[in-house]
């Protein structure tokens, strides 16, 4: 599929949107009247890594902070508007890719300055952005199966890494992106953006501090998969001009292309993704963690309930998630498939407590009117995820999701996956992060990389 080069053009972007910006200069650096009040030796200087929906509208969130001067952009995409889901914020309302995101940063910085602005470079490989000096901070939002090998590499570079959940592909990738943040030093702020929400925060407090008495149960409601795909004997066709293929497959094995691998939909093949279970999954999981108070650990046993996998086709992640989870302190997880739900409900010897991200449900109509007194559990207070990151870089204020919380969050639906495929009730050790007595089940803990990728 070709893209008109002509729709990419700044002068048609102008055109497009009747934004009126007098071409009489090419500055490589913004203007300071832009930033206020920040000096250069205040601002973050940031690249990103992965720009298609995720990674665009967090770019634009990081963009709109007054300290935040953006460098460079990066993703094996060059443009296009195949993404088809419900980002509505790429270039001109439809284009994601590094070239769509060049412009916005481009005309951003364009809009606020006298001159034409051009400061913005883009890349295909993540490689030439991180080894730049001028770089403080990274953004990975690329699929899934990346996301180690860039956050290892960023933080042995020395940068402060954002990156969006899930955290990892596998656990031991996880575990890798943990010791490289610790051994550098650097600040690493996982996406689960819910730990910088009230509501939240709320909830989970009720849960700490025994409003619903001593917690027992936790039920994780996810939405099903969002997309379809080719079933049986599915046929390759050409790589798109817009896509360099062999750079987004990466460390994943080389395999023929179709459009349905590649995009949002990668989310549902094993080779990049866990599916829902970590997509959607990871939010959910980071709650209950967070509410049952054990963010630094996880889960003892792991249990399949008669999850469903495709039979054929492109696809192959799970279909319908089914998986029971059990902590050492008693309380029992159970996640399941339920058409259109997000929904973490926490129930205890004396009520339950329900959230869905946005707003909270209680067992009786008191528990939402509570005020967590000042000698009881205050989670930490974080009101803007991003904010919050910057704040930890340049004051070093606690960060909201650190990467060793991340990790642990993330891990729950990677040893589920693990359950749901091997049809299995596995023993799971959280300090030694492996199954216990199951080398079947270890296996699966790792992914062979595809050379010269590596963790």
């Amino acid at each position: 599929m070709r893209i008109n080069e002509s729709k990419l053009s700044r002068r048609n972007f102008i055109k497009r949107t009747g934004l009126a910006v007098a071409a009489i200069a090419a500055p490589t650096v913004v203007p300071s009247s832009v930033f206020g009040a920040n000096a250069p030796s205040n601002r973050i200087t940031m690249g990103f890594i992965g720009v298609g929906g995720m990674g665009t509208n967090d770019m634009r969130n990081f963009m709109g902070q007054p300290d935040v001067q953006i460098l460079a952009v990066c993703d094996p995409v060059k443009a296009t508007n195949q993404y088809g889901h419900w980002y509505t914020h790429g270039w001109n309302g439809s284009y994601f890719g590094r070239e769509a995101a060049r412009m916005i940063v481009n005309d951003y910085y364009s809009s606020k300055s006298a001159g034409s602005y051009k400061g913005c470079d883009a890349y295909i490989d993540y490689r030439k952005l991180v080894e730049r000096t001028d770089i403080d901070a990274v953004m990975i939002a690329t699929p899934d199966h990346w996301h180690a090998a860039i956050a290892v590499a960023a933080a042995d570079s020395g940068k402060h890494i954002y990156g969006e959940k899930p955290l990892s592909l596998t656990v031991n990738e996880g575990r890798a992106m943990v010791e490289a943040v610790e051994r550098n030093a650097v600040k690493f702020q996982t996406g689960t953006h819910r730990r910088s929400d009230a509501s939240t925060r709320f909830a989970c407090e009720l849960v700490c501090n025994g409003y619903i008495g001593e917690l027992k149960h936790a039920e994780v409601l996810l939405a099903g998969n969002n997309r379809t795909a080719p079933t049986g004997a599915w046929k390759p066709v050409p790589v798109p001009d817009w896509l360099d293929y062999d750079m987004w497959l990466g460390p994943a094995p080389k395999v023929p292309y179709h459009p349905k691998r590649c995009l949002y939909s990668f989310r549902f093949i094993q080779d990049y993704s866990g599916g829902q279970t970590t997509n959607n999954g990871v939010h959910a999981f980071d709650i209950v963690q967070w509410g049952n108070g054990t963010d630094y650990t996880g889960p003892i046993l792991v249990e399949d309930l008669g999850a469903k996998f495709p039979k054929d086709g492109l696809f192959d992640v799970v279909s319908y998630i089914h998986f029971r989870a059990l902590y050492a302190n008693g309380v029992e997880l159970i996640c399941r498939t339920e058409p259109d739900a997000f929904q973490i409900t926490f129930t205890g010897t004396d009520g339950w407590v329900s959230t869905n991200g946005r707003e909270v449900q209680t067992s009786r109509e008191s528990l939402k009117s509570v005020k967590i007194k000042p000698n009881e559990i205050h989670l930490y207070k974080s009101e803007n995820h991003y904010r919050n990151f910057l704040d930890a870089i340049k004051s070093g204020v606690r960060l909201a999701a650190p990467v060793q919380i991340g990790h642990r969050s993330t891990t729950i639906p990677l040893i589920g996956n693990i359950a749901m495929k091997l049809k299995k009730k596995l023993e799971w050790d959280p300090q030694k992060e492996r199954f216990v007595g199951d080398d079947e089940a270890n296996k699966i803990l790792n992914k062979p990389m595809r050379a010269p990728w590596r963790v």
